[in-house]
């Protein structure tokens, strides 16, 4: 005998998530989004277990890390997960998703103050969803330039600085001397998706030190007048290091850095905000290739 769909597809969500079989209490429901048929389980109760974690995913980076799990809000974010084939685990919606879902995903709907409960975020467009930790560890480093943050703890810069990165198609990110963490939910939401395309890394000084030894040259950005300036300097094939948003960078960085470089600025201005002296590292970046690649002259020795 056929099993019908309907009951195949519940079967398959009872024993990923444990419920016996028989349970009485579960309430469900088929969804078709593009001739896609996903498993819809209804969530009344903030106290719900799934609602339980996805707010401690939100709220604290040692329990992210400890659950390889982050969480993300908002229909934007959620079809970059997608396209991006992220591992999108559970999906709570107050509305119907208009575009397919991976077929191992969970979704829950709920009404909308559940979803304005659970999410982080003051205004929260849901739906909220929770995606894996893909593995961060930088192993042979493309060619090209690199984007490295020293000691940032503004989740909102760091996760601005992806997102430029992503647009002037730097090679990486890497992530030193505990920055701000990637998947806070600022970070995330200022990303605007690239956290799901950008290359990003998470490394050491050994490991720093393991990449200059594969011809990487380090430079750091610095504050004040003396030094070379960023536009003068040939970044192809270098890491460009981004000092913390008070101190700059730290002394363990600027110790084995090949070259200090600096953004002229107005002796009126002290420094310029991380965020921004990262864009504008990457913008030159982007402007020296493209004067390679038409055949232009530099004037970068």
């Amino acid at each position: 005998m056929n099993e019908k769909p309907q009951s195949r597809l519940f079967r398959r969500y009872i024993q990923s998530t444990g419920i016996p079989a028989d349970a009485r209490h579960v309430h469900y429901a088929l969804v078709a989004i593009d001739e896609q048929e996903t498993v819809m389980d209804k969530i009344s109760s903030v106290r719900n277990p799934l609602c339980l974690h996805m707010r401690k995913l939100g709220g604290s980076r040692e329990y992210r890390y400890k659950n390889n799990e982050f969480l993300c809000d908002g229909i934007k974010l959620l079809k970059e997960a997608v396209q991006s084939g992220a591992e999108v685990k559970a999906v709570l919606t107050a509305s119907d998703i208009s575009f397919p879902l991976p077929v191992e995903t969970h979704v829950y709907r709920c009404n909308r103050s559940v979803i304005g409960s659970v999410s982080p975020l003051k205004v929260a467009p849901g739906p909220l969803f929770t995606c894996v930790m893909p593995a961060r560890t930088i192993t042979d480093a493309a060619e090209g330039t690199h984007i490295l943050l020293d000691g940032l703890q503004d989740p909102g810069n760091v996760g601005t600085i992806i997102r430029t990165a992503d647009a002037f198609a730097v090679n990486g990110v890497i992530l030193t001397n505990g920055c701000a963490d990637i998947y806070n939910p600022k970070a995330i939401r200022a990303s605007m998706g690239a956290i799901f395309r950008q290359n990003i890394y998470f490394i050491d000084l050994a490991g720093l030190m393991g990449l200059k030894g594969k011809g990487f040259r380090l430079i750091g950005a610095v504050p004040g007048a003396g030094k070379r300036d960023i536009s003068g300097v040939q970044l192809h094939n270098t890491i460009v290091a981004i000092g913390n948003e008070g101190n700059g960078l730290s002394k363990d960085i600027l110790s084995i850095c090949d070259e200090e470089a600096t953004i002229p600025i107005s002796q009126d201005c002290e420094s310029l905000n991380a965020a921004v002296a990262a864009a504008i590292v990457m913008w030159e970046t982007a402007r020296q290739q493209v004067v390679v690649a038409t055949g232009g002259c530099n004037g970068n020795s």
